[in-house]
């Protein structure tokens, strides 16, 4: 027979239901139930349940309704309004609308039902009416919110967008997968009778029972109040760091949500984000290149729009934040600013990009082709992110952070999303390293499945000396890749992530990135800038050995080089 618990949701068809097996996870079934009473009866009998709709219903509420909706709509931010008000039982029971009205108007409560609510009175009769009834069934109905759920699963940050956007279906989505749900559910057609919100809202509820199953529910307020017949009156969810799932994985997916900064989760609902406005860049695998006898996958983000892979993160950044009129500011030692000069343009915002002294002519003529106002000042990356800083406090632009920002970092982890998905299985990659917000987002995508090594220049290594140190520590910045590899500090959150997710970090010397630029441009005809070429460094001169047919990675993150320069490099070597 089995443990099976169910997830419902009111539809058009009556209740969408889905019901899993806690012995066998892997047994999921969506149907949809005509009326409460029938998924009692079912066969399968599930021992929780978890509805999407009131069940307590104390006589006075307050102006948000009872106390559970006043606790669960400031967490949601600003999808607050998608936790109604519930109404006393007399106004729920009332004959019709006008009845509905006229009874809250006579002092019953301080609101008048909408019309959205009022066209769920008949579903919330339906539980109310059958848990009065039965006792025994009430132990095992508990009413849940889907958008809280959802809030939860997101490491209890609220969500950007509503159901009513695809991107808005795919963070849910992508969410739900983190949680264990399999792909074909998440992403099946709902049965006839229910729209694609409606199964969303019911996988939502499934989390929410399968975690109360395993005695990790919480109910909002804690304790739950209860109304008069003693229904309870409380909102359920789960403790966000205890969360576990029984579905097993399949390879790739985590079976939990810890309380990391960014989960595969945070970085699939930024790819659904920005796909639109991203290339999909190509992976090239090269059987026994750079003198390695195993294959070697190259991730040619150096064909990104604005030349590097942070155009991702800023376009991730832009895409979930709210955006001021006064604009955006970025500070920049040439990519980043570059990204998010293209990135604002393309979506009709202002932008104002500092750029240290130090930066290429060539990053800086990038910059201002797509609009942006540059400031040049200061010898090096921290001058310029101190005048950024001024200048966001009087002007009250956004500031758009190159890496220690976790809309940044979800952003770029989505190369590696990709990079698994286009290309073969990888043991190892390497990942140059500046500021971290490009390995962040990598190791967070990868952590545990897939060695991630950084790449920094000898002269330009905050990673190395954060992970050497226990904490971000200021270093000193020497280095022929210091235009785009030159952050003197990670950061905190690019620090506790690389802490516990990045293998180490392998340093390399400037002769050995100028020989690394030099061979792909002499091999390949590959044009890149030194940071774009530092990772490859790695390999080409030992300072990372991979073992007998270890099946490397190697990202190739930065093509804005001045082509004088690169030609001078090319025949230095020759």
């Amino acid at each position: 027979m089995g443990r099976w618990i169910a997830g419902v949701d009111g539809c058009k068809g009556g209740w969408i239901v889905v019901l899993r097996d806690l012995d066998s996870p892997e047994n999921i079934r969506v149907r949809i139930e005509p009326d409460f009473i029938s998924l009692i009866a079912c066969d399968e009998a599930p021992i929780v349940i978890a509805v999407d709709m009131p069940i307590g219903l104390p006589k006075e509420v307050g102006r948000l309704g009872r106390k559970a909706e006043e606790m669960v709509r400031p967490l949601l931010g600003s999808l607050r309004n998608a936790v109604f008000p519930t109404s006393t039982r007399p106004v729920i029971y009332a004959e019709d609308y006008t009845s509905a009205i006229s009874l809250a108007r006579s002092g019953l409560q301080p609101f008048a039902p909408s019309p959205v609510a009022k066209a769920i009175f008949p579903r919330i009769r339906q539980i109310d009416s059958l848990l009065r009834e039965r006792p025994d069934v009430c132990e095992r109905v508990y009413e849940v919110h889907p958008e809280l759920a959802f809030w939860t699963m997101n490491e209890e940050r609220s969500l950007s967008e509503t159901k009513r956007t695809q991107s808005g279906i795919e963070i849910r989505r992508a969410l739900l997968r983190s949680a264990g749900i399999p792909n074909l559910t998440t992403d099946s057609m709902p049965p006839r009778g229910a729209k694609t919100d409606d199964l969303l809202d019911a996988l939502a509820a499934l989390v929410v029972a399968e975690q109360i199953a395993a005695g990790r529910g919480k109910p909002y307020p804690n304790p739950p109040e209860f109304d008069e017949f003693g229904l309870p009156a409380a909102i359920w969810s789960f403790e966000v760091d205890r969360i576990s799932s029984s579905q097993p994985s399949k390879p790739g997916l985590p079976k939990t949500l810890t309380n990391a900064a960014i989960t595969r989760a945070h970085i699939e609902a930024a790819h659904a984000r920005i796909a639109p406005h991203v290339r999909r860049t190509p992976s090239w695998t090269l059987p026994g290149a750079f003198g390695h006898d195993g294959p070697v996958s190259l991730k040619l983000e150096f064909l990104q729009h604005a030349g590097s892979f942070k155009t991702r993160g800023a376009f991730n950044t832009l895409l979930s934040k709210p955006v001021p009129a006064a604009g955006v500011a970025a500070a920049s030692g040439g990519n980043h600013g570059a990204a998010v000069a293209y990135a604002a343009k393309q979506l009709g915002l202002k932008a104002r990009i500092f750029v240290p002294e130090i930066s290429s002519p060539a990053k800086i003529a990038v910059i201002r082709s797509h609009g942006a106002d540059v400031v040049i000042g200061g010898a090096r990356y921290a001058d310029a992110q101190a005048a950024c800083d001024r200048y966001v406090a009087e002007s009250g632009a956004l500031r758009i952070h190159p890496f220690d920002a976790d809309a940044t970092i979800a952003g770029q982890g989505t190369v590696a999303l990709e990079w698994e998905a286009d290309a073969a299985p990888l043991d190892t990659v390497l990942i140059a390293v500046g500021g971290g917000g490009l390995i962040s987002g990598v190791a967070s995508w990868w952590a545990g499945r897939v060695k991630v090594v950084g790449v920094e220049p000898e002269g330009s290594r905050a990673l190395h000396a954060a992970l050497e140190a226990g904490k971000p520590v200021d270093v000193d910045v020497d280095s022929i890749a210091a235009d785009s590899l030159g952050a003197r500090n990670t950061g905190d959150l690019v620090y506790s992530i690389c802490g516990n997710s990045v293998d180490h970090v392998a340093l390399v010397t400037d002769e050995a990135i100028r020989q690394a630029q030099a061979q792909l441009w002499r091999d390949w005809r590959i044009a890149t800038e030194p940071g774009g070429a530092t990772a490859l460094a790695a390999l080409t001169s030992g300072a990372y050995k991979p073992k007998p047919g270890e099946r490397v990675g190697v990202l190739l993150c930065g093509a804005n080089v001045e082509l004088a320069k690169l030609d001078s490099v090319v025949q230095s070597l020759a």
